[in-house]
């Protein structure tokens, strides 16, 4: 056995005499990394020292396994979704949703939920009219303004006389003239974040057919988040407006999921009176029997209560609302932002504590849904890099890939069934694209992982070189590795193909060798690097080399694999993100859906 692991650990080939099951011999020296097998290590992340053999020089060669015989957790087909903030109402994005880049972009993140909600979803109120606006004339100090109005109007016209699929090609000035309005509206929006104030915010019908037919076109499934601060006298929900709602939406035949509020254990701060758990739960009791009473909404889904962090205060209203309604809910939901968007610095984004942060909050909630609901499904919504509607140039950038990676290999680790990314598109610097309707790094990074990662999570075991820990300080991992069965959707590759993704955040490149089933298979590497000057704070990036940009409003570029002969070491570049499909493994876990 100590022959075996001087070779293991000098990398050196295995020769012929190796026995079989090499690598259940180096058990006690394996590093579990990432992915584990047990909910119970997942928040376990120290190194564990490997003893080096005599004459053995330190290298940075890592074996990597995968258990292909069954999967460890298997989460929604619609595991990666978006979220759209009812800000764009305010800022009039939801009037371009209907753009064909818009569209396209969306398209490429499908199948996928919509959710509609956000700071401004307990200020919303709908009303069911149409409301066009009127013909404008005559120059004046308004006359651009009013031009666009007009525009938006004749866009909208133009619309209705489309069957189906609605889809518009914008004018430049007529974006020209929205980014300006968006820009001045930023700092408004911005004002009442900070301050916690917020205005009122109209849905008329008009808008909510034109955020129905962006999902619907889309191929994504909406969520639409209602007001949950309406109250009677007795704190009790009041339902008028959402009945109306329910009832134009029912009218249209829109399938449509459903929530109530948005981070509830923030109210006393909105409106200086708190909803407590037990109260939340009857008005989401309420809420569903009005969905009974609809026929089109008879049996649709109904998801909350998403609270925030899970702090002490949170958890007891968690469980109030648990004790009441857990039955009620199709699954669980609450969010989470990693840094105040204020305060944030590029190193930020490469502290593995910080994207350690997550797994004891999904524990926390993990042991609440478990003590009243065992097997409920848990959502993690609204997740983004940073609050306060981050920062230019950080949370946008190739930097923030970083958190957004191993959030999602993560979460899929240890069975979060979904994870709502916010945002689609917004006023804030969270988002995955845009006011010039340009994908950003993390769009790039999510197209991918959507191409290329199935519902099914696997083990994965990792042996190699690790420093030695000094005394009473833990080594985290600057290298986190993930691996699913290949998504079946994607025919470029056969079933039973694995899928790794691996974060490098070291500052110097790592080497990995696959062995095991995975040893001497052919292997696509799609390697994501920021391209330009700009390094970690750039805003492109390039797919093995080469820049990633749209071919043209309605298509998508071709994500074009490196092959790597077979048996080859990987090597991960530092401070990098990559993707490897091993070909052809017929893992066993992954041949059947």
């Amino acid at each position: 056995s100590e022959l075996i692991r001087g070779f293991l650990l000098s990398g050196m080939p295995c020769p012929s005499s190796c026995p079989p099951g090499l690598l259940a011999l180096m058990a006690p020296g394996l590093a579990l990394m990432a992915t584990f097998s047990l909910p119970s290590q997942a928040g376990d992340r120290r190194a564990l020292p490997v003893e080096k053999p005599p004459g053995v020089k330190g290298r940075t060669l890592i074996l990597l396994d995968v258990n292909t015989k069954s999967p460890v957790r298997i989460i929604s087909e619609n595991f990666l979704s978006l979220q759209l903030d009812p800000s764009i109402i305010h800022d009039g994005w939801l009037d371009f949703l209907s753009s064909r880049r818009l569209v396209t972009l969306a398209r490429g993140l499908a199948p996928a939920f919509l959710r509609f909600a956000g700071k401004r979803t307990d200020f919303l109120q709908f009303h069911n009219v149409k409301n066009p606006a009127k013909s404008r004339g005559g120059p004046g100090p308004d006359y651009y303004l009013k031009n666009y109005e007009d525009d938006i109007v004749r866009s909208d016209i133009a619309l209705d006389k489309q069957k189906g699929c609605k889809i518009a090609q914008h004018p430049d000035i007529m974006l020209e003239l929205q980014r300006e309005k968006a820009a001045q509206m930023h700092l408004v929006l911005l004002k009442e974040q900070f301050s916690n104030t917020y205005s009122n915010l109209t849905l008329t019908a008009r808008s909510l057919d034109k955020l129905y037919n962006f999902a619907d076109c889309s191929g994504l499934h909406l969520i639409f988040a209602l007001n949950a601060l309406r109250r009677n006298p007795n704190n009790s929900w009041n339902s008028s407006n959402a009945l109306s709602l329910l009832k134009y939406s029912a009218s249209k035949k829109y399938n449509i999921s459903w929530e109530l509020g948005n981070e509830p254990n923030n109210y006393r701060t909105l409106i200086g009176r708190s909803v407590n758990g037990s109260q939340l739960g009857k008005d989401y009791i309420q809420l569903r029997s009005l969905l009974q009473l609809i026929r089109t909404y008879s049996r649709a889904n109904l998801y909350g209560p998403n609270i925030g962090r899970p702090r002490k205060n949170v958890i007891a209203l968690l469980e109030g609302f648990m004790k009441v309604a857990g039955s009620t809910v199709d699954a669980v939901t609450w969010q989470h932002y990693y840094i105040d968007g204020r305060v944030a610095k590029v190193t930020d984004f490469l502290k593995t504590r910080l994207l350690d942060t997550l797994s004891d909050q999904i524990r926390k909630i993990q042991k609440v849904v478990n003590t009243y609901t065992p097997g409920k499904k848990i959502w993690l919504e609204g997740v983004g890099a940073t609050s306060a509607g981050g920062m230019n140039n950080l949370s946008d950038s190739y930097a923030a890939g970083f958190l957004w990676l191993n959030t999602l290999g993560l979460l899929a680790s240890q069975g979060i069934d979904v994870v709502v990314r916010h945002s689609f598109l917004d006023h804030g610097h969270n988002h995955l694209v845009d006011q010039n309707f340009n994908p950003l790094p993390d769009y790039w990074l999510s197209l991918l992982y959507k191409r290329l990662i199935g519902p099914k999570v696997l083990a994965i075991h990792v042996a190699g070189l690790q420093r030695k820990p000094r005394p009473g300080r833990v080594i985290r991992d600057k290298l986190r590795i993930y691996a699913h069965c290949t998504s079946y959707h994607n025919h470029n590759y056969v079933r039973g193909s694995i899928t790794l993704y691996i974060i490098n955040l070291h500052r110097s490149r790592k080497k990995i060798k696959l062995a095991g089933t995975l040893r001497d298979k052919i292997v696509h590497q799609y390697l994501l690097q920021p391209y330009g000057k700009d390094g970690l704070h750039s805003k492109s990036v390039q797919l093995n080399g080469q820049p990633l940009a749209m071919v043209d409003d309605g298509t998508l570029p071709e994500l074009k694999p490196r092959p790597l002969r077979a048996g080859r070491t990987l090597v991960i570049p530092p401070l990098t993100m990559s993707f490897y499909v091993v070909k052809n493994v017929n893992a066993l876990a992954c041949r059947y859906r």
